[in-house]
């Protein structure tokens, strides 16, 4: 917890809406309920852009007139989608810490954790670019498509990899900013990125006639020009924070090392996350064909539920992290207990739309009456899983703000192992059910454990140095 009074710069009137100063005067819940909306709404459209990006190059790969272009994309999007998937610790460890300087008050930590987290996406970028070519062609191995399929990958994954700087950069500037309780502008950056995304794709690959090669252009020039629009607002619109960037201060041990310390634990626990859902794909190839299909039919279930869930956990992070930083507890217990009440919500909301009309949306992925009479056996799973994922979600988020991240790691690493003793304790008998049960298991230990080893979620826990 950043508790260096010595730093302490004066905050803006704007800045005072939630502050310690106004923690001894009653605080309605419509106020509470209003802030966590205000970054919780523009996180969840953030969120729901990410597929939409994925499904509008899918579609520009399908009408080049060639289907095995979708397979290839498929397989160079998988790539990159594991790689920034566990480059997202960048993101989190980034907000977690400049939620807690923001709300201590201390603006040169602020900027020094924006130079710090700009370090490490800076390290991680060169080792990507420089080996690009040895991961590159172990990917394809692994994945392992027929050649035609590997060398239309092989275009895609070698022109997109120049998009990693300003990607993983972003991430670093997207955290940033949601420590900053600034929830607008990463949402209005990731919206400009999917236009420009989705234009440039489509001249490349038609007009240019580039192919699949085009589409990969596409993301490269959308992702430069959000890092520099994202770069343009950060001198705009937190000019006094610039001003205080200090080379030599963000590289201070201590400060380096807690911050290389959380982003060990939280990288750690999305190893063990990615490994669960890659087995999940694995796992479900086993019971045939049919199933492997229909199971990924589900998990757009889970997908579609898990976007707008993060949305809320991403403005805990915030929350949790600005009131740790002001050593506040009351409003802390008051915005943990709002969180929660929130996250049982949305849940709530999904298992009402998934009972009312899950058939409906899967319809929209696929009309095979075989898959969807087989989901339609496996569907009470699937409802389930808002209901018991919901609070493992947000107190993720909880956690992330709090910088809890050991905490974090190791109950995900409990949560893994109880997946797989499960599953292979069940399976034999219950086939893909069994796959489904691990995985509520998996979600519900999670839940679990975090609320117990957090103290049924006390406030003073997170406030603990």
């Amino acid at each position: 917890m950043i508790n260096d009074n010595s730093k302490l710069l004066p905050l803006r009137e704007s800045e005072l809406r939630f502050s310690i100063l106004n923690s001894q005067f009653p605080l309605k819940d419509s106020a509470i309920n209003k802030e966590i909306l205000r970054l919780a709404i523009p996180n969840m459209i953030s969120n729901i852009i990410i597929p939409l990006l994925g499904m509008v190059d899918t579609a520009i790969a399908g009408h080049l007139g060639d289907d095995r272009n979708i397979a290839a994309l498929s397989i160079g999007a998988t790539i990159f989608s594991f790689i920034f998937w566990n480059c997202s610790f960048l993101r989190m460890g980034t907000s977690g810490l400049t939620a807690q300087a923001y709300g201590a008050g201390m603006k040169k930590e602020c900027a020094n954790m924006l130079l710090r987290s700009t370090w490490v996406a800076f390290v991680i970028t060169i080792i990507l670019v420089v080996f690009q070519k040895p991961i590159g062609h172990f990917s394809l191995y692994v994945m392992q498509g027929s050649q035609h399929v590997q060398t239309l990958a092989a275009q895609y994954i070698f022109v997109r990899i120049w998009a990693v700087p300003a990607s993983i950069t972003l991430f670093t500037l997207q955290g940033w900013f949601i420590g900053m309780q600034d929830a607008k502008t990463p949402m209005m950056v990731a919206v400009l990125s999917v236009v420009i995304n989705a234009a440039c794709s489509y001249y490349f690959a038609f007009n240019l006639n580039m192919g699949i090669a085009g589409i990969a252009w596409g993301s490269v020039v959308a992702q430069y020009i959000a890092f520099f629009v994202s770069c343009i607002l950060l001198f705009v619109k937190y000019r006094e924070y610039i001003r205080l960037l200090d080379v030599k201060e963000s590289l201070h041990l201590k400060p380096v090392l807690q911050f290389l310390q959380i982003n060990r634990d939280v990288f750690l626990r999305t190893v063990f996350v990615v490994l669960v859902y890659t087995f999940f794909t694995a796992a479900s190839a086993r019971f045939g064909d049919t199933i492997l299909a229909t199971n990924a039919l589900l998990m757009q279930l889970f997908t579609l539920f898990s976007f707008l869930c993060d949305g809320f956990a991403y403005s805990g992070e915030a929350l949790v992290g600005r009131f740790v930083g002001e050593n506040n507890a009351y409003l802390l217990k008051r915005f943990i207990r709002k969180l929660i009440f929130w996250a049982f919500v949305i849940g709530l909301f999904f298992v009402l739309i998934y009972i009312a009309a899950w058939k409906e949306i899967l319809m929209l992925f696929s009309s095979s009456d075989d898959l969807l009479d087989t989901a339609g056996n496996h569907i009470g799973w699937v409802i389930a899983v808002p209901l018991i994922a919901c609070v493992p979600f947000m107190m993720d988020g909880i956690m992330v703000g709090a910088t809890k991240t050991k905490l974090l790691r190791n109950t995900v690493l409990v949560a893994t192992t109880f997946f797989f003793v499960c599953f292979y304790s069940l399976s034999p008998f219950l086939a893909n059910d069994a796959l489904w049960i691990s995985f509520l298991v998996f979600l519900s230990i999670r839940g679990i454990l975090m609320y117990f080893t957090s103290n049924r979620l006390n406030s003073l826990y997170f406030l603990k140095k």
